[in-house]
């Protein structure tokens, strides 16, 4: 069977879903928590032009269902008559990290029947594209935290305009995400105590909203 005929079933999202995977089981084990239901069996192909999105339902009998959609990764035309190749752009793959915060944190806080605000889920998500990326570099350092940070939470495009509600939950969360990196950075990166941050951040994962945004704002 062809990749074209594949693709119809999903087959351009095998790197995604199994990179999803990884960032799953990589923020479970950070944050110490129980292994929730495989996100590989939630993703779904985002349709044309749409961002990641996790969608979320209740069904009659109390279950809560979920599916996660993930745009494809772009792929690169191919050369010289080769194969095509993949692009992993920096955009998609924070959307696929944030995508699959937004899944754990769902199903931990549902393991725990815990409520969860969107604003909570957004600032949870923005730390957590910090601390995946960081942890990618293999050494944390101030420079690789500052570069990252900056491209992070400054040089940032928001979608919605100020004043609207979704316009500022995004802007609060990528301040609050923001202050929390700069903080880890000067507390734990600075003094290589990256153990004692790895305490911090599962500290700060089980806190609620107002926590949330009270502890990263602390000096």
């Amino acid at each position: 069977m062809s990749q074209s005929q594949l693709a119809g079933n999903g087959v351009d999202l095998v790197r995604e879903r199994a990179l999803a995977r990884s960032v799953q089981r990589a923020l479970e084990r950070l944050y110490q928590i129980d292994e929730g239901p495989d996100v590989h069996a939630f993703v779904q192909p985002a349709m044309e032009g749409e961002r990641e999105s996790l969608l979320l339902r209740q069904g009659e009998d109390g279950v809560l269902e979920m599916a996660l959609h993930l745009p494809a990764f772009v792929r690169a035309p191919a050369k010289d008559g080769g194969d095509a190749g993949s692009e992993l752009g920096l955009d998609a793959l924070c959307q696929l990290i944030e995508g699959v915060s937004h899944f754990v944190y769902v199903a931990e806080r549902a393991r725990l029947d815990r409520e969860a605000t969107q604003l909570e889920l957004e600032v949870q998500a923005e730390v957590d594209k910090y601390v995946v990326l960081l942890a990618s570099t293999g050494d944390p350092n101030v420079a690789r935290s500052g570069a990252l940070r900056a491209r992070l939470y400054e040089q940032v495009h928001f979608r919605h305009v100020e004043g609207s509600e979704p316009g500022e939950r995004y802007r609060v969360a990528n301040d609050t995400a923001a202050k929390l990196a700069r903080r880890l950075e000067r507390e734990f990166i600075a003094p290589r105590r990256i153990a004692k941050m790895r305490d911090e951040l599962r500290l700060f994962y089980r806190m609620g909203q107002e926590d949330k945004l009270r502890y990263a704002r602390m000096t």
